[in-house]
């Protein structure tokens, strides 16, 4: 807690340090006199402060000591209440612990009753399998008598578990066998299977392949008859092509005729080609050009009227 040590000294020391106003026959007192009255009052008052700063520092101490005191109580106390709760947690948990395991106990000697009873079942089902047991061992004791004489009658075997052996060995391989021979049979049924599949797949393949030969045989028909009717049309076109090669010919020839009578007739020199037909056309055209340039001059001159001549006089 803390110490207002002005509120304290204020309160302690008010009534002393308040200096009361001198009578009024002080006022005659000499300078002096006033001097030593305030030096007297100081001391008192410094004594009364020394005791109260002794006063303050006891009291401050044995505050501070019973302070201490509280404080490693306070300690104790805690350690104390830290330990009860320690010895009450402890205590509660050897309880818990101490009531598991009772509970676990009993857990465990229910289970070994549930046990007992079990095996008291299982013992008595075990006793009633082993009185049935004898029971058919006692039944099939014939058959071990069975097995001896037949052993006593060969010599194959030396010992009754030998055949025992023997026939478990042949009962193996028949076993065998016959899965052998089951298996044998599910696959040919698998394959007879898949070749009816096949069969029907390839009939299904042949009527698709008949159908696309029928419309192939229709198709190879149309074309047959498009090509008759191209054949027929070429055959046309060779015997045109033929007929305008005769008469290319024929042109041919009756150009060159012409131009080489022209030639001779207007005795013209040319170097042109017997194969050139176009450029005899282009100099036969010029002749005739020219012929007519003069038959119609020659028209022309008949056409004017012709005047007699004057005589002229010398």
């Amino acid at each position: 807690m803390e110490f207002d040590l002005g509120e304290y000294f204020r309160a302690a020391f008010e009534d002393k340090l308040l200096v009361k106003m001198p009578d009024r026959e002080d006022d005659f007192m000499t300078p002096a006199t006033r001097l030593l009255e305030k030096r007297r009052e100081m001391v008192e008052v410094e004594q009364a402060l020394s005791t109260q700063k002794e006063e303050f520092q006891m009291k401050s101490e044995s505050l501070q000591q019973r302070r201490s005191e509280l404080e490693l109580k306070e300690e104790k106390l805690k350690d104390s209440l830290f330990k009860f709760d320690k010895f009450l947690k402890e205590n509660d948990s050897k309880r818990k612990r101490a009531l598991h395991k009772a509970a676990e106990e009993r857990q465990m000697a229910a289970q070994k009753e549930r046990d007992a009873l079990r095996l008291q079942a299982e013992n008595t089902q075990l006793m009633q399998r082993k009185h049935i047991l004898l029971q058919r061992q006692e039944k099939n004791s014939i058959y071990q008598r069975y097995l001896q004489r037949v052993l006593e009658r060969t010599d194959e075997f030396q010992e009754v578990q030998e055949m025992i052996d023997r026939f478990n060995t042949l009962m193996a391989t028949q076993n065998k066998l016959l899965k052998r021979e089951l298996k044998n049979q599910e696959h040919a049924e698998m394959e007879k299977a898949r070749l009816l599949h096949y069969q029907e797949e390839t009939r299904s393949q042949i009527l698709e392949l008949n159908n696309q030969i029928a419309q192939l045989q229709g198709e190879l028909e149309r074309a047959r008859a498009v090509a008759f009717q191209w054949e027929s049309r070429w055959a046309q076109i060779q015997n045109t092509a033929a007929e305008n090669t005769l008469r290319l010919g024929r042109v041919r020839m009756a150009t060159l005729n012409l131009f080489q009578t022209i030639s001779k007739q207007m005795r013209l020199k040319t170097d042109i080609s017997v194969e050139d037909t176009e450029t005899q056309l282009e100099k036969i055209q010029i002749c005739f050009e020219d012929l007519a340039a003069i038959h119609k001059d020659l028209k022309k001159a008949e056409m004017v009227p012709q005047t007699p001549a004057v005589p002229t006089t010398n």
